[in-house]
């Protein structure tokens, strides 16, 4: 027999805009970067509610397919270490404002090879790795951002292609008009955003 009665249940936490974010954090590329983007949207939960805690982090390759080595390793050797000036290709977004959008600026990332079954490689589709942390949440939640105006590419990326036809536009980042793109992510509910199990 209980002494004390059930403690009602509580998601987890905000706790997102303390201590995790950064000044520098969305910025994938320094401001003024020629050819520089803003990947934008806005967090909903499956009530179709903007979620007001939250952080968001990418991780992606530059425009020539190579990645940064922030902290001189020499991994991948030359061939792969991006010479872009300021490219840190890690970017992280904590929600500030409470209107549960997001804005990253970045630049556009090239295409990389990924080995299939079989053996072999193929060139992916340009596309920015995102994780989701947020309140309600036990654990993020990962997906991919792809971009609408690489459909040639995009018809032939293995994990794009893993997804249902039906399902894929939840991936896609569409043109803003202002020379940035936008995607918003949902959590549940009608036009839910694919996330992967990693």
């Amino acid at each position: 027999m209980a002494i004390f009665p059930t403690t009602p249940s509580q998601t987890v936490g905000p706790y997102y805009a303390i201590g995790l974010p950064w000044g520098d954090g969305p910025h994938v590329v320094p401001e003024g970067t020629p050819g520089a983007i803003r990947l934008h949207g806005t967090i909903y939960d499956g009530r179709g509610a903007p979620i007001p805690d939250h952080m968001i982090e990418t991780w992606q390759c530059d425009p020539d397919g190579r990645f940064p080595d922030l902290h001189g390793a020499g991994v991948g050797g030359d061939r792969l270490t991006s010479t872009l000036a300021g490219f840190r290709g890690f970017g992280r977004h904590g929600e500030e404002r409470g209107d549960g959008t997001y804005a990253i600026l970045t630049v556009k990332p090239g295409r990389v090879p990924v080995a299939v079954a079989g053996g072999g490689e193929v060139l992916q589709a340009p596309h920015v790795d995102v994780s989701l942390f947020c309140r309600g949440l036990l654990d993020r939640v990962v997906t991919r951002i792809y971009f609408a105006d690489e459909a040639e590419a995009n018809a032939t990326d293995p994990v794009l292609r893993s997804v249902p036809a039906d399902r894929r536009d939840t991936l896609i980042a569409q043109p803003d008009g202002d020379g940035g793109y936008v995607l918003d992510l949902r959590l549940q509910g009608e036009g839910e955003t694919v996330f992967f199990a990693v």
